[in-house]
Protein backbone atom coordinates (compact mmCIF):
# COMPACT_ATOMS: atom_id res chain seq x y z
CA UNK A 1 0.00 0.00 0.00
CA UNK A 2 1.35 3.39 -0.99
CA UNK A 3 1.53 6.03 1.75
CA UNK A 4 -0.91 8.91 1.53
CA UNK A 5 0.33 11.74 -0.70
CA UNK A 6 4.05 10.94 -0.53
CA UNK A 7 6.63 12.61 -2.79
CA UNK A 8 5.52 10.38 -5.67
CA UNK A 9 1.82 11.08 -5.27
CA UNK A 10 -0.04 10.40 -8.56
CA UNK A 11 3.25 9.35 -10.25
CA UNK A 12 2.73 5.69 -11.07
CA UNK A 13 5.80 4.86 -13.20
CA UNK A 14 9.55 5.56 -13.10
CA UNK A 15 9.21 7.72 -16.20
CA UNK A 16 6.42 9.77 -14.62
CA UNK A 17 8.55 10.34 -11.54
CA UNK A 18 11.51 11.42 -13.69
CA UNK A 19 9.40 13.83 -15.72
CA UNK A 20 7.94 15.45 -12.63
CA UNK A 21 10.91 15.64 -10.28
CA UNK A 22 13.54 16.46 -12.92
CA UNK A 23 11.51 18.65 -15.29
CA UNK A 24 8.14 19.90 -14.07
CA UNK A 25 8.49 20.36 -10.35
CA UNK A 26 10.76 23.40 -10.32
CA UNK A 27 9.22 25.34 -13.20
CA UNK A 28 7.90 28.86 -12.48
CA UNK A 29 4.17 29.63 -12.64
CA UNK A 30 2.31 31.92 -15.01
CA UNK A 31 -1.18 32.45 -13.60
CA UNK A 32 -2.90 33.89 -16.64
CA UNK A 33 -6.42 33.78 -15.18
CA UNK A 34 -7.34 34.23 -11.54
CA UNK A 35 -9.65 36.20 -9.27
CA UNK A 36 -7.13 37.48 -6.74
CA UNK A 37 -7.87 40.95 -5.42
CA UNK A 38 -5.15 43.37 -6.62
CA UNK A 39 -5.77 45.51 -3.55
CA UNK A 40 -4.76 42.60 -1.29
CA UNK A 41 -1.57 42.18 -3.32
CA UNK A 42 -0.85 45.91 -3.27
CA UNK A 43 -1.37 46.19 0.49
CA UNK A 44 0.43 42.87 1.10
CA UNK A 45 -2.47 41.58 3.15
CA UNK A 46 -1.79 39.60 6.30
CA UNK A 47 -4.48 37.07 7.18
CA UNK A 48 -5.82 36.98 10.71
CA UNK A 49 -6.30 33.20 10.72
CA UNK A 50 -6.53 30.17 8.44
CA UNK A 51 -10.29 30.55 8.04
CA UNK A 52 -9.87 34.01 6.52
CA UNK A 53 -7.18 32.71 4.18
CA UNK A 54 -8.83 29.41 3.30
CA UNK A 55 -12.60 29.77 3.47
CA UNK A 56 -13.21 33.45 2.73
CA UNK A 57 -14.90 33.71 -0.68
CA UNK A 58 -14.15 30.08 -1.63
CA UNK A 59 -17.42 28.78 -3.03
CA UNK A 60 -15.77 25.43 -3.86
CA UNK A 61 -15.49 24.77 -0.13
CA UNK A 62 -18.89 26.31 0.58
CA UNK A 63 -20.61 23.89 -1.81
CA UNK A 64 -18.88 20.90 -0.24
CA UNK A 65 -19.89 22.00 3.26
CA UNK A 66 -23.51 22.40 2.16
CA UNK A 67 -23.39 18.92 0.63
CA UNK A 68 -22.26 17.63 4.03
CA UNK A 69 -25.26 19.24 5.67
CA UNK A 70 -23.43 22.08 7.41
CA UNK A 71 -25.65 24.98 8.48
CA UNK A 72 -25.10 28.19 6.51
CA UNK A 73 -24.09 30.12 9.63
CA UNK A 74 -20.92 27.98 9.72
CA UNK A 75 -20.25 28.67 6.03
CA UNK A 76 -21.04 32.30 5.23
CA UNK A 77 -22.86 33.29 8.42
CA UNK A 78 -21.93 34.78 11.76
CA UNK A 79 -20.34 31.77 13.44
CA UNK A 80 -16.81 32.36 14.70
CA UNK A 81 -13.85 31.67 12.46
CA UNK A 82 -12.81 28.82 14.75
CA UNK A 83 -16.26 27.23 14.48
CA UNK A 84 -16.21 27.57 10.69
CA UNK A 85 -12.80 25.91 10.52
CA UNK A 86 -14.04 23.05 12.68
CA UNK A 87 -16.97 22.40 10.35
CA UNK A 88 -14.65 22.56 7.34
CA UNK A 89 -12.29 20.02 8.93
CA UNK A 90 -15.20 17.67 9.66
CA UNK A 91 -16.50 18.06 6.10
CA UNK A 92 -13.11 17.44 4.53
CA UNK A 93 -12.37 14.35 6.63
CA UNK A 94 -14.79 12.20 4.60
CA UNK A 95 -14.51 13.93 1.20
CA UNK A 96 -13.01 10.91 -0.54
CA UNK A 97 -12.61 11.41 -4.30
CA UNK A 98 -13.08 15.19 -4.16
CA UNK A 99 -10.11 17.27 -5.40
CA UNK A 100 -10.48 19.56 -2.38
CA UNK A 101 -9.22 16.69 -0.23
CA UNK A 102 -5.95 16.57 -2.16
CA UNK A 103 -5.63 20.33 -2.68
CA UNK A 104 -6.21 21.10 0.98
CA UNK A 105 -3.64 18.61 2.23
CA UNK A 106 -1.19 19.70 -0.44
CA UNK A 107 -1.56 23.32 0.71
CA UNK A 108 -1.10 22.32 4.37
CA UNK A 109 2.10 20.49 3.47
CA UNK A 110 3.63 22.94 1.03
CA UNK A 111 2.93 26.14 2.93
CA UNK A 112 2.55 25.11 6.58
CA UNK A 113 4.68 21.96 6.78
CA UNK A 114 1.80 19.93 8.23
CA UNK A 115 2.20 16.25 7.28
CA UNK A 116 -0.83 14.91 9.13
CA UNK A 117 -4.48 14.52 8.16
CA UNK A 118 -7.02 17.27 8.74
CA UNK A 119 -10.23 16.06 10.39
CA UNK A 120 -12.47 16.98 13.29
CA UNK A 121 -10.05 15.56 15.83
CA UNK A 122 -6.96 17.35 14.46
CA UNK A 123 -8.68 20.65 13.72
CA UNK A 124 -7.40 22.34 16.86
CA UNK A 125 -3.83 21.24 16.16
CA UNK A 126 -3.99 22.51 12.57
CA UNK A 127 -5.73 25.74 13.61
CA UNK A 128 -2.99 26.52 16.12
CA UNK A 129 -0.12 25.59 13.79
CA UNK A 130 -1.44 27.57 10.82
CA UNK A 131 -2.30 30.65 12.82
CA UNK A 132 1.13 30.74 14.43
CA UNK A 133 2.74 30.62 11.01
CA UNK A 134 0.37 33.24 9.59
CA UNK A 135 1.84 35.73 12.04
CA UNK A 136 5.22 35.36 10.30
CA UNK A 137 6.17 37.80 7.49
CA UNK A 138 6.62 35.05 4.89
CA UNK A 139 2.86 34.38 5.02
CA UNK A 140 1.81 37.79 3.70
CA UNK A 141 0.05 37.87 0.34
CA UNK A 142 3.15 38.94 -1.60
CA UNK A 143 5.44 36.47 0.11
CA UNK A 144 3.03 33.61 -0.55
CA UNK A 145 3.16 34.57 -4.24
CA UNK A 146 6.96 34.72 -4.22
CA UNK A 147 7.28 31.41 -2.36
CA UNK A 148 5.11 29.81 -5.04
CA UNK A 149 7.57 30.87 -7.80
CA UNK A 150 4.92 32.91 -9.59
CA UNK A 151 6.15 35.21 -12.35
CA UNK A 152 2.92 36.65 -13.75
CA UNK A 153 -0.58 37.12 -12.32
CA UNK A 154 -3.50 38.25 -14.48
CA UNK A 155 -6.40 39.42 -12.34
CA UNK A 156 -9.97 39.84 -13.59
CA UNK A 157 -11.07 43.46 -13.92
CA UNK A 158 -14.12 45.37 -15.07
CA UNK A 159 -13.72 48.11 -17.72
CA UNK A 160 -14.95 50.67 -15.20
CA UNK A 161 -12.20 49.79 -12.72
CA UNK A 162 -9.70 52.60 -12.09
CA UNK A 163 -6.86 50.03 -11.89
CA UNK A 164 -5.26 52.14 -9.16
CA UNK A 165 -4.05 49.06 -7.29
CA UNK A 166 -2.31 47.78 -10.42
CA UNK A 167 -0.68 51.15 -10.89
CA UNK A 168 0.61 51.16 -7.34
CA UNK A 169 1.94 47.61 -7.58
CA UNK A 170 3.75 48.49 -10.78
CA UNK A 171 5.22 51.62 -9.22
CA UNK A 172 6.52 49.97 -6.05
CA UNK A 173 8.78 47.47 -7.80
CA UNK A 174 7.13 44.16 -6.83
CA UNK A 175 9.11 41.61 -8.92
CA UNK A 176 6.00 39.65 -9.97
CA UNK A 177 4.04 41.10 -12.88
CA UNK A 178 0.47 41.74 -11.67
CA UNK A 179 -1.50 42.65 -14.78
CA UNK A 180 -5.17 43.50 -15.35
CA UNK A 181 -7.41 41.41 -17.58
CA UNK A 182 -10.26 43.04 -19.49
CA UNK A 183 -13.58 41.46 -18.41
CA UNK A 184 -16.47 43.44 -20.01
CA UNK A 185 -19.32 41.06 -19.07
CA UNK A 186 -21.36 43.78 -17.39
CA UNK A 187 -21.16 45.99 -20.48
CA UNK A 188 -22.61 43.14 -22.55
CA UNK A 189 -25.26 42.23 -19.97
CA UNK A 190 -28.10 44.15 -21.62
CA UNK A 191 -30.72 41.90 -20.02
CA UNK A 192 -29.55 42.45 -16.44
CA UNK A 193 -31.84 44.50 -14.14
CA UNK A 194 -28.94 46.72 -13.04
CA UNK A 195 -27.62 47.40 -16.56
CA UNK A 196 -28.59 51.07 -16.61
CA UNK A 197 -26.94 51.60 -13.24
CA UNK A 198 -23.78 49.97 -14.56
CA UNK A 199 -23.71 52.28 -17.58
CA UNK A 200 -23.32 55.23 -15.22
CA UNK A 201 -19.99 53.76 -14.09
CA UNK A 202 -18.89 54.04 -17.72
CA UNK A 203 -19.95 57.66 -17.90
CA UNK A 204 -23.51 57.06 -19.10
CA UNK A 205 -23.00 56.52 -22.86
CA UNK A 206 -26.16 57.68 -24.65
CA UNK A 207 -25.75 55.61 -27.81
CA UNK A 208 -24.29 52.33 -28.94
CA UNK A 209 -21.56 54.27 -30.72
CA UNK A 210 -20.64 56.05 -27.48
CA UNK A 211 -20.61 52.75 -25.59
CA UNK A 212 -18.30 51.21 -28.18
CA UNK A 213 -16.01 54.23 -27.96
CA UNK A 214 -15.88 54.10 -24.16
CA UNK A 215 -15.03 50.39 -24.14
CA UNK A 216 -12.27 50.92 -26.68
CA UNK A 217 -10.84 53.79 -24.63
CA UNK A 218 -10.93 51.69 -21.47
CA UNK A 219 -9.26 48.80 -23.30
CA UNK A 220 -6.47 51.10 -24.46
CA UNK A 221 -5.97 52.19 -20.83
CA UNK A 222 -5.79 48.54 -19.71
CA UNK A 223 -3.23 47.80 -22.43
CA UNK A 224 -1.14 50.78 -21.27
CA UNK A 225 -0.81 49.00 -17.92
CA UNK A 226 0.35 45.72 -19.47
CA UNK A 227 -2.96 43.98 -20.11
CA UNK A 228 -2.43 41.03 -22.44
CA UNK A 229 -5.63 39.08 -21.85
CA UNK A 230 -9.37 39.58 -22.07
CA UNK A 231 -11.97 37.32 -20.52
CA UNK A 232 -15.65 36.78 -21.24
CA UNK A 233 -18.10 34.75 -19.17
CA UNK A 234 -21.04 33.67 -21.34
CA UNK A 235 -23.83 31.11 -21.22
CA UNK A 236 -22.91 30.47 -24.84
CA UNK A 237 -21.01 32.39 -27.52
CA UNK A 238 -23.61 34.22 -29.65
CA UNK A 239 -23.55 34.79 -33.39
CA UNK A 240 -26.41 36.92 -34.68
CA UNK A 241 -24.84 39.71 -36.76
CA UNK A 242 -26.74 42.98 -37.09
CA UNK A 243 -26.23 46.37 -38.68
CA UNK A 244 -24.90 49.34 -36.76
CA UNK A 245 -28.34 50.93 -37.04
CA UNK A 246 -29.98 47.88 -35.50
CA UNK A 247 -27.48 47.84 -32.62
CA UNK A 248 -28.24 51.53 -31.99
CA UNK A 249 -31.96 50.79 -31.90
CA UNK A 250 -31.51 47.90 -29.47
CA UNK A 251 -29.35 50.00 -27.17
CA UNK A 252 -31.75 52.95 -27.15
CA UNK A 253 -34.63 50.57 -26.48
CA UNK A 254 -32.80 49.40 -23.36
CA UNK A 255 -32.11 53.00 -22.29
CA UNK A 256 -35.87 53.56 -22.11
CA UNK A 257 -36.09 50.78 -19.53
CA UNK A 258 -37.49 48.17 -21.92
CA UNK A 259 -35.79 44.76 -22.09
CA UNK A 260 -35.02 43.81 -25.72
CA UNK A 261 -36.11 40.46 -27.14
CA UNK A 262 -33.91 37.39 -26.74
CA UNK A 263 -32.80 37.67 -30.37
CA UNK A 264 -32.00 41.37 -30.00
CA UNK A 265 -29.91 40.61 -26.94
CA UNK A 266 -27.95 38.06 -28.97
CA UNK A 267 -27.48 40.62 -31.75
CA UNK A 268 -26.21 43.21 -29.28
CA UNK A 269 -23.75 40.81 -27.67
CA UNK A 270 -22.54 39.60 -31.06
CA UNK A 271 -21.89 43.17 -32.20
CA UNK A 272 -19.86 44.09 -29.12
CA UNK A 273 -17.95 40.80 -29.09
CA UNK A 274 -16.95 41.20 -32.73
CA UNK A 275 -15.88 44.78 -32.10
CA UNK A 276 -13.80 43.77 -29.09
CA UNK A 277 -12.35 40.72 -30.81
CA UNK A 278 -10.97 42.96 -33.55
CA UNK A 279 -9.50 45.27 -30.92
CA UNK A 280 -7.82 42.33 -29.19
CA UNK A 281 -6.28 41.26 -32.49
CA UNK A 282 -5.01 44.79 -33.10
CA UNK A 283 -3.33 44.90 -29.67
CA UNK A 284 -1.94 41.36 -29.96
CA UNK A 285 -4.02 40.25 -26.97
CA UNK A 286 -5.43 36.84 -26.08
CA UNK A 287 -9.22 36.46 -25.94
CA UNK A 288 -10.62 34.01 -23.40
CA UNK A 289 -14.18 32.72 -23.82
CA UNK A 290 -15.73 30.90 -20.86
CA UNK A 291 -19.12 29.36 -21.60
CA UNK A 292 -21.45 26.51 -20.73
CA UNK A 293 -22.46 27.70 -17.25
CA UNK A 294 -25.88 28.29 -15.69
CA UNK A 295 -25.51 30.96 -13.03
CA UNK A 296 -27.43 31.75 -9.85
CA UNK A 297 -29.73 28.73 -9.99
CA UNK A 298 -30.76 29.05 -6.34
CA UNK A 299 -32.65 32.33 -6.18
CA UNK A 300 -32.96 32.21 -2.41
CA UNK A 301 -29.22 31.83 -2.00
CA UNK A 302 -28.57 34.52 -4.59
CA UNK A 303 -30.86 36.90 -2.72
CA UNK A 304 -29.01 36.13 0.51
CA UNK A 305 -25.40 36.18 -0.70
CA UNK A 306 -25.34 37.51 -4.27
CA UNK A 307 -23.29 35.98 -7.13
CA UNK A 308 -20.33 33.61 -6.78
CA UNK A 309 -21.76 31.95 -3.69
CA UNK A 310 -21.88 28.37 -4.98
CA UNK A 311 -25.22 28.42 -6.83
CA UNK A 312 -23.86 27.97 -10.38
CA UNK A 313 -23.79 24.73 -12.38
CA UNK A 314 -22.85 23.09 -15.67
CA UNK A 315 -25.07 24.11 -18.57
CA UNK A 316 -26.30 22.22 -21.59
CA UNK A 317 -23.87 21.73 -24.49
CA UNK A 318 -23.43 25.08 -26.20
CA UNK A 319 -24.53 25.75 -29.80
CA UNK A 320 -21.05 25.43 -31.26
CA UNK A 321 -22.34 26.34 -34.71
CA UNK A 322 -22.71 29.90 -33.40
CA UNK A 323 -19.21 29.79 -31.92
CA UNK A 324 -17.91 28.63 -35.29
CA UNK A 325 -19.69 31.53 -37.00
CA UNK A 326 -18.22 34.02 -34.54
CA UNK A 327 -14.67 32.73 -35.01
CA UNK A 328 -15.08 32.60 -38.78
CA UNK A 329 -16.34 36.19 -38.96
CA UNK A 330 -13.16 37.40 -37.27
CA UNK A 331 -10.96 35.05 -39.29
CA UNK A 332 -12.39 36.23 -42.62
CA UNK A 333 -10.98 39.71 -42.10
CA UNK A 334 -7.72 38.52 -40.55
CA UNK A 335 -8.83 39.76 -37.12
CA UNK A 336 -9.16 36.55 -35.14
CA UNK A 337 -6.96 36.98 -32.05
CA UNK A 338 -5.29 34.16 -30.20
CA UNK A 339 -8.24 32.60 -28.42
CA UNK A 340 -8.75 30.21 -25.51
CA UNK A 341 -12.02 28.29 -25.37
CA UNK A 342 -13.39 26.93 -22.10
CA UNK A 343 -16.63 24.98 -21.91
CA UNK A 344 -17.89 24.03 -18.49
CA UNK A 345 -19.61 21.01 -20.03
CA UNK A 346 -17.01 18.24 -20.46
CA UNK A 347 -19.19 16.55 -23.07
CA UNK A 348 -17.93 19.25 -25.46
CA UNK A 349 -14.23 18.41 -25.20
CA UNK A 350 -13.92 16.61 -28.53
CA UNK A 351 -16.19 19.06 -30.34
CA UNK A 352 -14.13 22.04 -29.15
CA UNK A 353 -10.86 20.40 -30.14
CA UNK A 354 -12.23 19.56 -33.59
CA UNK A 355 -13.54 23.11 -34.08
CA UNK A 356 -10.23 24.65 -33.02
CA UNK A 357 -8.44 22.72 -35.74
CA UNK A 358 -10.40 24.67 -38.34
CA UNK A 359 -8.81 27.96 -37.27
CA UNK A 360 -5.21 27.17 -36.35
CA UNK A 361 -2.56 29.15 -38.16
CA UNK A 362 1.08 30.24 -38.27
CA UNK A 363 0.53 33.33 -36.11
CA UNK A 364 1.17 31.22 -33.00
CA UNK A 365 1.66 27.60 -32.11
CA UNK A 366 -1.73 26.57 -30.88
CA UNK A 367 -3.33 29.86 -31.88
CA UNK A 368 -6.63 28.49 -30.61
CA UNK A 369 -6.39 26.77 -27.25
CA UNK A 370 -8.67 24.40 -25.39
CA UNK A 371 -8.50 25.93 -21.93
CA UNK A 372 -7.50 23.92 -18.90
CA UNK A 373 -10.26 21.86 -17.28
CA UNK A 374 -12.36 24.50 -15.62
CA UNK A 375 -14.30 24.87 -12.35
CA UNK A 376 -16.37 21.69 -11.97
CA UNK A 377 -13.82 19.83 -14.11
CA UNK A 378 -10.49 20.76 -12.51
CA UNK A 379 -10.13 17.39 -10.82
CA UNK A 380 -8.14 14.29 -11.78
CA UNK A 381 -10.63 12.87 -14.28
CA UNK A 382 -11.52 16.26 -15.74
CA UNK A 383 -7.90 17.27 -16.29
CA UNK A 384 -6.98 13.92 -17.81
CA UNK A 385 -10.03 13.91 -20.08
CA UNK A 386 -9.22 17.41 -21.33
CA UNK A 387 -5.57 16.58 -22.02
CA UNK A 388 -6.16 13.19 -23.64
CA UNK A 389 -8.85 14.58 -25.93
CA UNK A 390 -6.66 17.54 -26.85
CA UNK A 391 -3.81 15.14 -27.63
CA UNK A 392 -6.06 12.96 -29.78
CA UNK A 393 -7.73 15.79 -31.72
CA UNK A 394 -5.02 18.46 -31.68
CA UNK A 395 -1.51 19.09 -30.33
CA UNK A 396 -0.99 18.64 -26.60
CA UNK A 397 2.61 19.87 -26.79
CA UNK A 398 1.37 23.41 -27.63
CA UNK A 399 -1.06 23.57 -24.66
CA UNK A 400 -0.63 26.62 -22.39
CA UNK A 401 -1.39 24.55 -19.31
CA UNK A 402 -2.84 25.26 -15.91
CA UNK A 403 -4.34 28.36 -14.28
CA UNK A 404 -5.71 28.83 -10.77
CA UNK A 405 -9.07 30.53 -11.50
CA UNK A 406 -9.07 31.17 -7.75
CA UNK A 407 -9.40 33.84 -5.08
CA UNK A 408 -6.92 32.11 -2.75
CA UNK A 409 -3.19 32.80 -2.36
CA UNK A 410 -2.66 29.11 -1.58
CA UNK A 411 -4.20 27.81 -4.80
CA UNK A 412 -0.85 27.62 -6.58
CA UNK A 413 -0.67 24.08 -5.22
CA UNK A 414 -3.14 23.25 -7.99
CA UNK A 415 -0.32 23.74 -10.49
CA UNK A 416 1.61 20.97 -8.76
CA UNK A 417 -1.48 18.75 -8.86
CA UNK A 418 -1.87 19.42 -12.59
CA UNK A 419 1.82 18.84 -13.30
CA UNK A 420 1.78 15.51 -11.51
CA UNK A 421 -1.18 14.39 -13.60
CA UNK A 422 0.48 15.60 -16.82
CA UNK A 423 3.70 13.75 -16.04
CA UNK A 424 1.85 10.59 -15.10
CA UNK A 425 -0.13 10.72 -18.36
CA UNK A 426 2.93 11.29 -20.55
CA UNK A 427 5.05 8.86 -18.52
CA UNK A 428 2.41 6.17 -18.97
CA UNK A 429 2.47 6.63 -22.74
CA UNK A 430 6.24 6.17 -22.70
CA UNK A 431 6.18 3.14 -20.41
CA UNK A 432 3.60 1.39 -22.60
CA UNK A 433 5.45 2.10 -25.84
CA UNK A 434 3.00 4.71 -27.10
CA UNK A 435 5.71 7.38 -27.28
CA UNK A 436 9.50 6.95 -27.47
CA UNK A 437 11.72 7.57 -24.46
CA UNK A 438 13.16 10.65 -26.18
CA UNK A 439 14.56 12.87 -23.44
CA UNK A 440 14.74 16.00 -25.58
CA UNK A 441 11.18 15.68 -26.89
CA UNK A 442 9.80 14.84 -23.46
CA UNK A 443 11.49 17.82 -21.86
CA UNK A 444 10.12 20.11 -24.57
CA UNK A 445 6.61 18.77 -24.01
CA UNK A 446 6.62 18.83 -20.20
CA UNK A 447 8.38 22.16 -19.71
CA UNK A 448 6.29 23.65 -22.49
CA UNK A 449 2.93 22.70 -21.02
CA UNK A 450 4.02 23.63 -17.49
CA UNK A 451 5.44 27.07 -18.33
CA UNK A 452 7.19 27.88 -21.61
CA UNK A 453 4.14 27.69 -23.88
CA UNK A 454 2.24 30.23 -21.78
CA UNK A 455 5.27 32.52 -21.67
CA UNK A 456 5.45 32.55 -25.49
CA UNK A 457 1.70 32.53 -26.17
CA UNK A 458 0.85 35.53 -24.00
CA UNK A 459 4.09 37.37 -24.71
CA UNK A 460 4.95 38.06 -21.08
Amino acid sequence: MKPFMDQDFLLETPTARHLFHDMAEGMPIIDYHCHLDPREICEDRRFENITRLWLGGDHYKWRLMRSFGVEERFITGHASDREKFQKWAETLSLAIGNPLYHWSHMELRRYFGYEGILNGDTAEEVWTLCNEKLRQPEFSARNLILRSRVQVICTTDDPADSLKWHQRIKADGFPVQVLPSFRPDKALGLEKPDYLDYLQKLGGPRSYGELAKVLQERLAFFVSLGCRVSDHGLESVPFAPASEAKLEAIYKKRLTGEIPTAHEIQQFKTGLLLLLGRCYARYGMVMQLHFGVIRDNNRRLYGLLGPDAGADSIGDPSPLKELAGFLSALDETGELPRTILYSLNPAENAAIDALMGCFQGPEARGKLQHGSAWWFNDHEKGMLDQMTTLAAEGHLATFVGMLTDSRSFLSYARHEYFRRLLCNLVGGWVETGRFPNDEKALRTIVEGVCYRNAEAYFGF
